[in-house]
């Protein structure tokens, strides 16, 4: 009988032990689940066309709002000054002077297809290795020849949307793209403006990817292609600014099935984009996630529609296709609840390139790649000591007024021109780029010339040479 209860007694602490143990793990704080990402793209939307930057005539609550509780980035630059390569940019992290896609597929040498290939790595691949969904509704525009630039071959789970940017040109496609399948869209007329408006398809689809994928991280990439052209928006979004008195700005109609009156259209197109911006963050509150979900507003480059009556470019000089500010230095905004300090404004400067290793870091990897970019998260975490600076930034593009490469190298801003005087701006007292003074300053224009043509790498597609588009 000793025996018996010299065996049990240790049987019963082991017992008590146990139990105890799970008690604890029972009540232990769960892991925080990996942040989600969703970076909103705008296209063709500039610096001056919201209101946190300044913009008194086109109403945009909810992007400020968003500024408000976040953190902007007024000396943020995209990719380059028009829309594939830009985006490839922000993808890749890598800009243009290394990149795969360096033109628009009509302004490479021989009319190749501009594609990301199979070798490019994407924060979608990234992401994916973190265990992440990845998606991606909106235009794409890396896929014009259908092969390795396919949205599912650059690490995407789902998509929904414009493979090409000549697709997005329509805001009442007779398709769309879901997945690798052209869905027809029937009752669609694009020349009448009949049918479903594809944005706000765009903007139902995100609700529904972020529903689906409340219970795991993911990445949401939801590149709208609100305001660029054709300037088209249901009435209800026009309401707001008739009868203002506003000069009319008529639209001819060819390619584009412009509204009638270009003014309406692009105030009615933003102020509709800022409703779908409030909708996504209204789902994120509705499903749970908003404190776990960092939201990046930006465009894709500068304004293309705007001849001054909404200073779409703000202080800047330039718009699409150009390499002044106007062109590469767009809206900013980043919002994340209890991360991100809310009414923040940082001077870092920083570019596309950079949303890659940002991702990275916040998912806990280390790019694949040798890339351009530098993580901005020390900078959105408030840990701005800690971050890292660029040594410079580079930019060209090759269309209408090409070839053109442009350097910022601290406040100065080297920009050469074909067969132009070369042009040198300080930045930090000359903003919006009025005085060259490239004939005062030598030593810095030798020093930027030299890093445009060391860092530059060749491409048989893009040469910097004079050309025109191929069709």
């Amino acid at each position: 009988m000793n025996r018996l209860k010299s065996f049990l007694i240790p049987i019963s602490i082991l017992s008590i032990l146990v139990t105890i143990s799970l008690a604890f793990r029972r009540y232990e704080k769960p892991k925080p689940m990996k942040p989600n990402i969703i970076f909103i793209l705008a296209d063709d939307l500039g610096y001056g066309d919201v209101g946190y930057n300044g913009q008194s005539k086109i109403k945009t609550p909810n992007i400020d709002q968003m500024a408000r509780e976040g953190m902007i980035f007024p000396q943020h630059y995209c990719g380059t000054a028009v829309c594939g390569p830009s985006r490839a940019a922000l993808m890749t992290g890598i800009h243009t002077a290394h990149a795969t896609v360096r033109e628009l597929s009509e302004w490479s040498l021989n009319g190749k297809p501009a594609d990301l290939i199979a070798t490019d790595i994407t924060v979608a691949k990234e992401l994916k290795r973190a265990g992440y969904k990845t998606g991606i509704i909106g235009k794409w525009g890396l896929d014009e020849g259908g092969t390795t630039g396919n949205t599912r071959a650059q690490g995407f789970d789902y998509f929904y949307g414009f493979k090409t940017h000549r697709e997005a040109h329509h805001y009442y496609p007779e398709y769309i793209w879901k997945n690798q399948d052209q869905v027809p869209l029937p009752d669609n007329n694009c020349a009448e403006k009949l049918g479903t408006y594809s944005n706000d398809t765009f903007t139902e689809e995100a609700q529904a990817f972020i529903r689906q994928h409340r219970s795991e991280p993911f990445f949401l990439y939801l590149p709208f292609t609100l305001p660029h052209n054709e300037l088209t928006v249901p009435a209800d979004s026009k309401q707001a600014y008739e009868g203002q008195g506003w000069p009319e700005h008529p639209m001819q109609v060819a390619h584009y099935h412009h509204d009638p009156d270009g003014n309406l259209a692009y105030a009615g197109m933003v102020s509709r984009m800022d409703r779908y911006v409030g909708q996504i963050i209204a789902e994120l509150k509705k499903q749970g996630l908003d404190e776990n979900t960092l939201i990046i507003f930006s465009s894709d480059n500068g304004p293309g529609f705007d001849k001054g009556f909404f200073d779409s470019n703000g202080p800047l000089r330039g718009g699409k296709l150009q390499l002044y500010e106007g062109g590469i230095r767009v809206p900013f905004v980043a919002r994340w609840p209890g991360k991100i300090k809310p009414g923040t404004v940082s001077n870092y400067v920083s570019a596309f390139w950079d949303f890659l290793p940002t991702a990275c870091e916040l998912a806990g990897i280390t790019p694949t790649a040798k890339i351009d970019g530098i993580s901005y998260a020390a900078t959105l975490l408030g840990k701005a000591k800690t971050q890292k600076q660029h040594d410079y930034f580079y930019w060209e593009i090759n269309e209408r007024e090409g070839p053109i490469q442009a350097v910022r190298l601290g406040s100065w801003k080297g920009i050469k021109l074909y067969q132009k005087p070369f042009e040198l701006y300080n930045l930090q007292e000359d903003i919006g780029e009025k005085n060259n003074v490239a004939d005062k300053h030598p030593d810095v224009v030798d020093k930027i010339e030299t890093l445009m043509t060391q860092t530059r790498t060749e491409h048989p597609e893009f040469p910097l040479n004079k050309r025109k588009a191929l069709y």
